[in-house]
């Protein structure tokens, strides 16, 4: 059979045997050991949640899947694959956890830390010189910058993307050729806010087995019955995304028309949206205050509209002081508009 769209992947990967008289979704499995003889010894090692999850999280990405605990677990499992003195170069704007554990292992001595602007091709492929690994986001967060993911092809000796944004139905990084890609599960795959997870894709099966390894040894290991969720959610993630980006395009259109809104920053995809209201912090603060509709939180990829000033928070220093990332959820667009145009006026 021809490869299947990703879509279809979303809803039918990760099914099981399809034997007469089994179930259609993997059960929930809640046990701490197993009978001795068989694959499984220990509920650390495995779980057929794991494995359901893992297979079609895999399937849409193109490589081998390790779920874990969280989305720093499984971005710490893949910082442990860098040799000790390694130089790790990563985006100077990103996600706060990844920037937060790079530079905690540089303090240490752990690592050598180079920080780039991931946007700027030549300077990211100048400071990977010797570099053990490339760490890039594309789009960015917050700031929605884009890299040249092909360009960056053996950049390092590994390759890894945050793929949390785009979600494997709208860039696949294996396939541009990267080596290693991580989700926040708990965000977009999973679509609900009601799960904390992540997931490790390697694109070789020795890359997955020293990421697996590492799962075990450090005890990061997710639950059944969130991984269960995730999946649950995954089955989900074509029709999400597709209303979602749809009203955030949308909104855009209208945000970058209103004399009220500095900036707008959207790669042209997906429904992560910047804005940059006029008035700097006080103004942006004062958005997230009056909304009515859209959850003033943090986080994003959920079914709800969620809005939160990221430079409120220490180490965000680099984010304009008046931007407010947007998470669009499936709210009917005229509604989500309304609350917008009510909190962005002047009170």
């Amino acid at each position: 059979m021809e490869r299947l769209d990703p879509s279809t992947i979303a809803v039918t990967a990760g099914r099981g045997s399809g034997a007469a008289g089994t179930p259609v979704n993997v059960p929930i499995e809640l046990s701490s050991t197993y009978h001795a003889g068989g694959p499984v010894i220990y509920g650390r090692d495995s779980n057929p949640q794991w494995v359901a999850f893992e297979s079609a999280v895999g399937a849409l990405e193109g490589g081998d899947a390790v779920s874990f605990a969280s989305g720093m677990a499984a971005i710490a499992a893949v910082a442990s694959l860098v040799p000790a003195k390694g130089v790790v170069v990563a985006p100077e704007v990103a996600y706060k956890g990844s920037r937060n554990l790079f530079a905690d292992l540089a303090s240490v001595g752990r690592i050598e830390l180079r920080l780039v602007d991931i946007t700027d091709t030549s300077a990211v492929l100048a400071a990977c010189d010797g570099a053990s690994m490339l760490w890039a986001e594309s789009p960015t967060n917050p700031m929605l910058g884009l890299a040249d993911l092909a360009a960056l092809e053996g950049a390092a000796s590994l390759v890894a993307v945050d793929n949390t944004f785009a979600t494997p139905l709208l860039q696949q990084p294996l396939s541009l050729g990267a080596d290693i890609v991580v989700h926040s599960a708990s965000k977009l795959l999973s679509g609900h806010t009601d799960v904390v997870l992540g997931v490790a894709v390697a694109r070789t099966a020795e890359l997955a087995a020293r990421i697996k390894a590492h799962r075990t040894l450090h005890g990061a290991i997710p639950g059944p019955m969130e991984t269960y969720l995730a999946l649950r959610g995954l089955r989900t993630l074509p029709v999400r995304l597709e209303r979602s980006s749809s009203t955030a395009a949308e909104l855009v259109a209208r945000l970058r028309a209103d004399s009220r809104v500095e900036d707008v920053r959207y790669p042209g995809y997906g429904q992560m949206v910047a804005v940059i209201v006029r008035g700097g912090a006080d103004a942006a603060d004062a958005v997230c205050e009056r909304l009515r509709l859209a959850v003033h939180a943090t986080s994003l990829g959920g079914v709800e509209t969620l809005i939160e000033r990221r430079g409120r928070y220490a180490g965000e220093e680099a984010t304009p002081p008046g931007l407010l990332r947007v998470s669009v959820g499936l709210e009917h667009v005229e509604d989500l508009w309304a609350d917008l145009d009510q909190a962005l006026a002047s009170g």
